[in-house]
């Protein structure tokens, strides 16, 4: 049959916890004592590590028409917070860290002393060489894991740390990376101005070379032709020449330098968004904005014609006047498409974009403008020429060198100031940088924090010390408790206290035969309990109990313990008990009682021995036991044979109580077989050895035919662990009897 599970009993309550603490007390302690020590060793010999950090301010550049808090008002952070993580990225790139270890290399030669450094040298190949230098890249990779970069919520403050062995190199590491930083953003900043500076710079010094050339070879002309001047009409007609070749090919180098900064701004909107690259394509092929921008450079250019040609005036200067006036008109219409045109296109564009979109329009702007000049003064040029081609044959080729060294010259002048400008322009054009603190040499070591980390060692060790008792309580699958016992609702008659000494003790009969050597100790008081409950697990009076049958699961869980002291307490009493060893496989009587194990039951069973030989007294009053006897080759058989049989039934004339000692019902048949002949049967259970499965498999056979199970008994259980009121009280009560004994005496 199988045995139900009381699930009832199975919630654990904080009490159950702490007896298991209490159980597992020395573990607990040894690895909390262990993992503490181990802190203690590692806060003594951890190296003080000191932290230094700057702090400084991100900002965006200043607002543009593409800013929708300027085109409507208001907006959020987002966009501040996001250019802001952008900036931290571009503090954690290899880039970066590879550019501060070769500043802090430069600076380590400067000082000249290594004991001020840690992190970037490393021992030498022997003990006593000098620290040497780690390689850029080595300390690159270095500070990826001491620096750290955050900014502050809400704010764009962001600050640097930097963690090193020695404090001077914390603050230098700090300050190195906040320099170099602030030097790549205004690096960043600067680069297409700095592209343009030098495309003018080259163009600077290409035309001034021409110019010299031109100067050299209108000298020589003079020098051997003879003619060193030319008429006022002639030089006015030069003059004009000259002028609008040089705006010409003025035009042909900004229309270039356009050309390559809007090739390097679509490149990179091409990475973000191809899409919206290709929409913009389309500005160039607006025709309303292309005859607007033909229309201003038509008149720009016959303002400057008109300048370049009309002797000065009052109708000069209205002509001039109203020239200016339409191209300002032109141009406020030219803006107000231009904001149409970039308010539909970044209705939805994403903040990060729009920038970099406003740029390449202004460029795409630029370009146009220059195309459309670059055609309308083309054609200037050519009427001019038809005039000039006119001059007289004689002065035509002084008029050329002229004409070429005075272009030459004027765009070598307009060359030179738009590079001062681009000069200018480069290096007033301000970083977005702002350093609010720089890093300061620490005084005193960040961390370890030692007591902390002695605090952490001693909290993680109980930690996993509590752990380790709970999980090794949850894979323990033996009986602990009594309560473990009636989860299966297997009655408990009682449980015998762990007897202190027994394996110790060299005399194993004084240590084990309790109820006769220790009759005032707390086993002892258990056994007579065992004997009371016992007699009244069966209130029927018509059912005879003078054959007990007492068997375990396992081997070594104490049966033979509980068969011969629970003999012992009926003796007590006045009944006449024999115990006899039916346990043919592994016999203990002999070993109990200190006596030979044969002649025992197994020789009167053949007829060797008669009966009065097998059975023997023990050193109290009433009590005899049977030894086993030889060991027969088929146990099982004989204790099935009707000689053992006769052989019981003969004994329960002569005696109260029959206590047999038997073998572990699991492991062999032979229990099963007695129980067939006996009037009860317990089962002993040992406390932290049976296993619940074992006990439940032993329980199941024990129930089964017609003998009667009378219970479980629990052997070596621990009072002081679990039922400390118990000991508590009954240590009392057995202290206060002996005393009174003692004072009578």
């Amino acid at each position: 049959m199988e045995i139900p599970v009381n699930n009832e009993t199975q919630v654990n309550t904080f009490k159950d916890y702490l007896i298991i603490v209490r159980n597992n007390l020395l573990p607990i302690i040894l690895i909390t004592v262990v993992s503490t020590i181990f802190a203690v060793l590692y806060a003594v010999n951890a190296i003080d590590i000191y932290n230094s950090y700057s702090s400084l301010r991100i900002s965006k550049e200043g607002g543009n028409i593409l800013d929708p808090s300027a085109l409507f008002g208001g907006g959020s952070s987002f966009g501040e917070d996001r250019f802001i993580s952008n900036e931290i990225e571009l503090m954690k790139s290899h880039m970066l860290r590879l550019r501060v270890a070769e500043a802090l290399i430069d600076t380590f030669k400067k000082v000249n002393d290594p004991e001020a450094f840690s992190l970037i040298v490393t021992d030498g190949e022997k003990e006593g060489d000098p620290l040497k230098l780690k390689s850029p890249d080595a300390i690159a990779a270095m500070l990826n894991g001491v620096v750290t970069i955050e900014q502050k919520r809400g704010l764009d403050f962001v600050t640097i740390s930097a963690n090193s062995p020695s404090p001077y190199e914390a603050a230098l590491i700090s300050n190195t990376y906040t320099r170099i930083y602030r030097e790549i953003n205004l690096e960043l900043n600067r680069d297409q101005l700095s592209l343009v500076k030098k495309f003018l710079n080259g163009q600077r010094e290409e035309k001034m070379n021409e110019l010299k050339s031109a100067e050299e070879d209108l000298k020589t002309y003079q020098e051997i032709g003879g003619i060193v001047a030319l008429d006022a009409q002639a030089s006015q007609l030069i003059s004009s020449l000259a002028n609008f070749e040089s705006q010409k090919r003025m035009n042909d180098i900004d229309l270039k330098s356009t050309q390559q900064t809007l090739k390097t701004y679509k490149d990179e909107l091409a990475k973000i968004d191809p899409n919206l690259s290709a929409y913009i394509e389309n500005f160039q092929s607006e025709a309303y904005l292309k005859s607007l921008q033909t229309e201003i450079a038509k008149l720009e250019l016959n303002r400057d014609v008109a300048v370049s040609t009309i002797p000065e005036s009052p109708a000069k200067a209205a002509a001039v006047k109203d020239y200016d006036y339409k191209i300002a008109e032109l141009r406020k219409k030219l803006e107000v498409a231009i904001e149409k045109f970039k308010m539909s296109l970044f209705a939805g564009t994403p903040a990060e974009v729009r920038e970099l979109t406003q740029k390449i329009i202004e460029q795409e702007i630029k370009l146009q403008g220059l195309q459309i000049s670059a055609i309308e003064i083309a054609a200037v040029i050519r009427n001019l020429e038809i005039k000039f081609n006119q001059l007289p044959t004689s002065s035509i080729e002084l008029a050329r060198l002229t004409r070429n060294r005075e272009a030459l010259e004027k765009l070598y002048i307009l060359v030179e100031q738009r590079y001062q400008e681009a000069l200018i322009n480069e290096q007033s054009q301000p970083g977005n940088v702002t350093i609010i603190d720089s890093a300061r040499i620490p005084g005193f070591p960040s961390k370890p924090n030692r007591l902390l980390i002695i605090f952490a060692g001693f909290i993680i060790g109980m930690v996993f010390a509590v752990a380790f008792a709970l999980v090794r309580n949850y894979l323990d699958n033996t009986i602990k408790t009594p309560e473990d016992i009636q989860k299966y609702n297997l009655p408990v008659l009682t449980w015998i206290p762990h007897i202190e000494g027994l394996d110790s003790s060299k005399d194993i009969k004084a240590s084990e035969f309790i109820v006769y050597h220790r009759p005032d100790s707390i086993p002892s008081e258990a056994f007579r309990a065992l004997r009371t409950r016992f007699q009244f697990a069966i209130p029927d009076s018509d059912v005879s109990m003078k054959t007990i049958l007492i068997t375990s699961s396992a081997p070594a869980e104490g049966k033979t313990l509980i068969c011969n002291n629970l003999a012992a307490s009926f003796a007590q009493l006045g009944k006449r008990v024999v115990v006899i060893d039916c346990d043919l496989r592994k016999p203990r009587i002999h070993s109990f009682y200190s006596v030979n194990r044969y002649p025992g039951l197994v020789d009167h069973l053949f007829g060797i021995v008669p009966f009065e030989e097998v059975l023997r007294p023990s050193e109290m009053k009433d009590l005899y036991f049977i030894t086993a006897g030889t060991i027969p080759p088929n146990p099982t058989e004989l204790l099935e044979s009707k000689k053992l049989h006769e052989f019981l039934e003969y004994l329960k004339t002569q005696f109260d109580y029959i206590i047999i000692d038997s073998p572990p019902v699991v492991a062999v048949a032979d229990s099963e077989v007695l129980s067939k002949y006996v009037d009860a049967a317990l089962l002993v259970v040992s406390a932290n050895v049976t296993e619940r499965d074992l006990m439940v498999r032993a329980a199941e056979i024990m129930q089964r035919g017609k003998h009667h199970f009378v219970g479980t008994v629990l052997n070596n259980f621990v009072y002081k662990s679990t039922y400390g009121s118990y000991y508590k009280y009954y240590y009392y009560y057995s202290r206060q009897s002996k005393t009174d004994t003692d004072s009578s005496v």
